[in-house]
């Protein structure tokens, strides 16, 4: 609770100085936007609570049952069903379909899902045959341009931002808990690096499956209804506005875990992997995530994606409209921080690397990473550029580095960059984006969508300069030393 506690406090901050100056709203939006805090913080620390107690133990071991068995069809069978079913449940999926106009939300959904299993295939057979990751990053996101070329340019933003919104808080701690769990069957001394990689991986496959919607599909920005700011009469009315709401999110996230919950019980009776005291346990952390979930999507969809969306149509109408660029910067920073993903991946990066790559460098990078992005979006926003003009040389630049950062850096850039993308961006950044767009009257397609693409993207690049800077500072401490310092990383 302390640790979500601390990951809010500076957004909401952020968005009350706003408030306070050159945005006012009004007291009951005030007050909606507060009790949206709340539930975000406690459903936060639920959340992260329950993943530890149920995802990441269940991933772990259905990872060695899986490679235990040494057959092929298991593994392939087995990891593109998770890949599936983890997606499905995925909240920002939800959020982010739910605000894509001319396109069925089950449509999306179910095309990304299918795109993440078939990736998740890819990424652990990669792990146990030993290929490295940046030659299979090569060859698909080569694909993935090559085919944008035939795709309209109306969807090239709406594909890119499905790669990232698919590995939020539920899809990363089971995924990454899986690579490390078939990572441990290897037993060499580059296992514990090729565990990371996976959410770079599944990121692809909705980006591939999305814009192959797009032959088939054409979205239409004048479809786009924005969501409306709270306008209770009083506080009685507006506290109805989260209990109304509070039974559809009970509802929609029982049917989202259901299948994870199914899975998991049929894994426990045909291997009887887990003890008597694991399973009790993982349950009531199954119980914690279901709750936390639902809290921390009530908390964003009433209180803080209204107010996202109020943010940013106001101050884009603003004169000086170009203030949009430094405010959307400073948020970015600090809403890195209020992705719960993000703990649990800088969480396993200190525990894999054995405290080689602190938690704090990770959070500094990121967030230097997620500011830039915030500020290239909103450039966007302003002037109507492609996406692609950033898209291109990022990634370019990205896939460069992979060839001189030490391996295991690459893997978590490529990781941090789907995790850095999740319910917070989807649910507050994107209508910020979208208001600023409506009011400075551009096409909400093309230009809005695409922030988080965008905070997908720059982590690659600030993850792997930590590593260059990481590798230069040990040559000068320690020159004889670099070798058996990247051992160490690799074994650990």
């Amino acid at each position: 609770m302390w640790e979500s506690l601390t990951s809010v406090l500076p957004i909401t901050a952020i968005v009350l100085l706003l408030c306070f100056t050159v945005t006012p709203v009004s007291n009951n939006a005030m007050m909606a936007f507060l009790v949206g805090s709340l539930l975000l913080i406690v459903g936060m620390g639920l959340f992260s609570l329950g993943s530890e107690m149920s995802m990441i133990p269940l991933g772990e071991a259905v990872g060695k049952e899986i490679t235990r068995s040494k057959k092929v069809w298991i593994i392939v069978a087995i990891s593109f069903l998770i890949g599936v079913i983890i997606t499905v449940a995925e909240p920002d999926l939800q959020v982010l379909a739910s605000q894509v106009p001319a396109i069925e939300n089950n449509v999306i959904i179910w095309s990304v899902a299918l795109g993440v299993g078939v990736f998740l295939v890819i990424a652990l057979l990669r792990i146990l045959l030993g290929i490295p990751l940046s030659y299979l990053l090569i060859g698909f996101y080569a694909v993935v341009f090559t085919l944008a070329m035939f795709v309209s340019p109306d969807f090239w933003s709406i594909a890119f931002d499905s790669g990232g919104v698919t590995t939020g808080p539920m899809t990363v701690p089971f995924i990454m808990a899986l690579g490390v769990g078939v990572s441990a069957v290897r037993n060499d001394k580059h296992a514990g690096g090729d565990s990371f990689g996976l959410v770079a991986l599944c990121s692809i496959g909705p980006i591939l499956t999305v814009l192959l919607l797009g032959l088939l599909y054409k979205p239409d920005g004048s479809s786009y209804t924005p969501v409306t700011v709270p306008d209770a009469q009083d506080t009685v009315e507006m506290f109805r506005s989260y209990t109304h709401a509070l039974p559809e999110y009970f509802k929609e996230i029982l049917v989202s875990l259901a299948p994870i919950a199914g899975f998991f019980l049929i894994f426990q009776l045909l291997t009887r992997r887990l003890n008597r005291r694991q399973v009790m346990s993982m349950i009531v952390g199954f119980l914690y995530t279901y709750l936390g979930l639902v809290l921390f999507l009530t908390g964003v969809n009433v209180g803080f994606m209204p107010v996202g969306n109020f943010l940013g149509q106001s101050i884009a109408s603003l004169e000086c409209s170009w203030v949009l660029i430094p405010i959307a910067m400073v948020i970015g920073y600090f809403i890195v921080a209020a992705e719960p993903a993000v703990h649990i991946l800088n969480r396993q990066v200190e525990e894999i690397t054995a405290g080689s790559i602190p938690a704090s460098a990770m959070n500094l990078a990121l967030s230097l990473g997620v500011s830039v992005s915030l500020a290239l979006a909103m450039i966007r926003v302003l002037t109507g550029i492609s996406i692609m003009w950033f898209l291109l040389p990022g990634y370019a630049l990205s896939l460069i580095l992979s060839f001189v950062v030490p391996k295991i850096f690459t893997s978590i850039a490529f990781d941090s960059g789907g995790v850095a993308s999740g319910p917070m961006t989807a649910t507050f950044l994107l209508p910020f984006a979208m208001g600023a767009c409506d009011a400075l009257g551009g096409n909400v397609v093309t230009d809005a969508f695409g922030v988080v693409a965008m905070v997908a993207m720059t982590p690659l690049v600030t993850i792997q300069l930590l590593g260059v800077s990481y590798k230069r500072r040990i040559k000068r401490t320690a020159p004889v030393a670099v070798a058996e310092v990247e051992e160490i990383i690799e074994l650990a």
